[in-house]
């Protein structure tokens, strides 16, 4: 007539767990459908979905110098990451497809063509992207050094999104156009 059950914060986590394998595909899949819907091609669609694993790399990275855990707030901020990185990768995009198709407007269209509206694009987006970076990291290192009611929760929510922010510069900057 015994019974033994695991309570409190672990009976939390796994309930936050089973909801995330849930949460996060999905919001993975609408990612993917507005991506294709904005571009209306598998390929580029393709190109902003793979920053987002690369920018998680940064996040790991700074999660791991801090050593914190894996948490529910960790996870929160895991998907703004990929929110942003996505962002990025849209607009560095853009860039490089406006370059590529003014060329092409103008009648030249050859290999070399491609590799220099690729510089331009690419370099167009490295002042905005530097903008980005530095608001959003900016914004988040008084969450990351706070010690208030909250703080806890509030710097594993930031942490991941600061070293993400790093990657995905490198990322956003030097890979996207290369793929492209």
């Amino acid at each position: 007539g015994y019974t033994m059950a695991w309570s409190g914060q672990y009976e939390y986590m796994a309930r936050a767990t089973a909801r995330m394998r849930v949460v996060v595909p999905a919001t993975l899949a609408v990612v993917f459908l507005l991506l294709f819907l904005n571009f209306r091609n598998v390929g580029e669609t393709l190109i902003v979905m793979l920053s987002i694993p690369f920018t998680l790399v940064g996040g790991v990275w700074f999660l791991w110098g801090l050593d914190y855990d894996w948490s529910v707030a960790v996870t929160v901020g895991f998907l703004a990451l990929a929110g942003v990185a996505a962002e990025t990768g849209v607009v560095m995009l853009v860039y490089l497809d406006h370059a590529w198709a003014k060329r092409r407007r103008e009648g030249r269209a050859g290999v070399r063509e491609l590799h220099a509206a690729v510089m331009e694009g690419a370099v167009e987006r490295v002042r905005p992207k530097m903008m980005t970076v530095a608001s959003t990291m900016l914004g988040l290192l008084p969450i990351l050094w706070g010690t208030g009611t909250g703080a806890s929760v509030m710097k594993r929510i930031a942490a991941p999104m600061i070293g993400g922010m790093v990657s995905s510069t490198l990322l956003t900057l030097l890979v996207i156009p290369a793929i492209w």
